[in-house]
């Protein structure tokens, strides 16, 4: 049998596999929401996400074509990871509808304490410096903000078919009380170091529900 003898390995950089631009742009996004929900969109700089990354200046540009842009993919990515949690929440058939709103308060409230009070949301986070930041931002965080409003009206309205809240409840206008001052909690929450600010909230919200 004839030996085949390897050919010699070139130097330089291997090949890129096919999954290489996939992977270092999944890399960069992970990195940026870190970053993001621990600070400002504008007092956050490329170079900081690069670093967390290990990816050069240069290459950046060769998956997002500015900053605005990095910045509209993150704000989807995290709509589509927190759509993802609130109908984990929601949806649970194993406990009352207001049981699973309590559930997702709870769940906050331990991230934000395992994260040391230095994330907080992302969405909230952008929305407060909307002013600084590129008009093309405050379409799709109103579309965001109207979606976490419409899933929660879901639960409210099947609270109110069994019975927990009384009938004649606007759902739609209680959920929009919540986000908003859900928001105003976590900021809170974040100056202060603790979960008190959100339990003090959420125990107002249920109170004010059960109230009518």
């Amino acid at each position: 049998m004839e030996i085949q003898h390897a050919l010699p390995r070139r130097r330089g950089r291997p090949p890129k596999r096919p999954d290489d631009t996939f992977e270092t742009r999944e890399l960069l996004l992970r990195a940026g929401l870190e970053v993001l929900t621990e600070k400002g969109f504008a007092a956050t700089g490329i170079d900081e996400v690069l670093k967390r990354v290990g990816v050069p200046k240069g290459s950046f540009y060769h998956y997002f074509d500015s900053k605005e842009a990095f910045g509209v993919a993150l704000i989807e990515r995290y709509a589509s990871y927190f759509a993802r949690k609130l109908e984990r929440h929601f949806s649970g058939e194993s406990m009352t509808p207001l049981e699973r709103l309590q559930a997702f308060v709870d769940d906050a409230q331990a991230g934000m304490a395992r994260h040391g009070f230095r994330r907080g949301c992302l969405i909230g986070n952008l929305g407060q410096e909307m002013a600084a930041l590129p008009e093309s931002f405050r379409a799709r965080l109103n579309t965001v903000f109207d979606d976490w409003e419409r899933r929660l009206t879901h639960c409210l309205e099947a609270a109110q078919r069994d019975g927990q809240i009384p009938a004649a409840l606007d759902c739609a206008q209680q959920a929009s009380f919540f986000w908003i001052g859900w928001e105003g909690a976590v900021l809170r929450a974040k100056l202060e170091r603790s979960t008190k600010p959100l339990e003090i909230f959420a125990n107002g919200f249920f109170t004010g529900l059960q109230r009518g």
